[in-house]
């Protein structure tokens, strides 16, 4: 667990311990936690983001990876923990958007798991400048509106993990013309990880021609994974099915 020194409390955002010992935040803004306390921040972050993704692109030797959104930086530092415990030469690229900009400002002093000890000063030189590069990473964070951001891009992402606030609170960044966009700005075989399994979700996801499968496990409850390309690796969700026994559910729309 990382050892608390100034607190990173304000008017908008509390620090919380979650189940794997580690911190995350509380949103008063969303009303949210920015992980599940129950499966915890770095579990969550690890099982249901990183380690899929890195299991369909295990052979990959540089990935584009956006992260919607960046919020407490956890998706970005995960990949760069994960790629260190596997001795990995993946060169990563990390594009990630972000509303909030006192959160990001107040990450300085954030409780970050004791794991990500040696990529901290990777969040500090985000705070001051944006943007971080080196040999073997690039991250590049956009303190604006994701919806406008990923326009920017086309053809180009090999992971996204689909990470926002949930879509009964931010139904704009869960919606069938929300995928759209991320379609257009993803290469044909890209992934999505996302720890949504609503139907709404998938159906918005399922109407933009992606295939849905199964991540499960026994360290954390069940997500999703996306992709255009169909994938050996996880189990098919049958939509054709779940759409004849739910036929008035509907996907979230702008």
């Amino acid at each position: 667990m990382g050892r608390r020194l100034v607190s990173f409390d304000n008017a908008l955002h509390v620090e919380v311990l979650s189940e794997d010992g580690t911190y995350t935040a509380y949103s008063k803004e969303y009303d949210e936690h920015y992980h599940s306390t129950k499966d915890g921040a770095l579990n969550e972050s690890l099982y249901k983001h990183v380690y899929p993704a890195f299991k369909v692109k295990k052979d990959a030797k540089e990935l584009n990876i956006l992260d919607i959104c960046f919020g407490l930086g956890f998706n970005t530092l995960a990949t760069l923990y994960h790629l260190k415990q596997i001795n990995s030469t993946c060169r990563v690229n990390i594009y990630s958007p972000e509303l909030d900009f006192d959160l990001i400002n107040s990450l300085k002093n954030f409780t970050f798991p004791d794991e990500f000890e040696d990529f901290k000063y990777i969040i500090f030189e985000l705070v001051e400048n944006g943007i971080y590069t080196d040999e073997s990473l690039h991250v590049e964070l956009f303190l604006g509106d994701a919806r406008e951001y990923i326009k920017k891009f086309s053809d180009f992402f090999d992971v996204v993990y689909q990470d926002a606030f949930s879509p009964s609170s931010n139904p704009v960044l869960w919606t069938k013309e929300y995928f759209f966009d991320i379609k257009k700005a993803s290469k044909d075989d890209a992934i999505i990880t996302t720890y949504s399994i609503s139907l709404p979700t998938r159906l918005a996801l399922y109407e933009n021609g992606y295939n849905l499968y199964i991540n499960s496990g026994e360290d954390f409850r069940n997500a999703t994974v996306a992709s255009l390309v169909e994938l050996s690796e996880f189990e098919l969700v049958n939509m054709k099915h779940k759409i004849s026994c739910n036929p008035d559910t509907k996907s979230l729309r702008d």
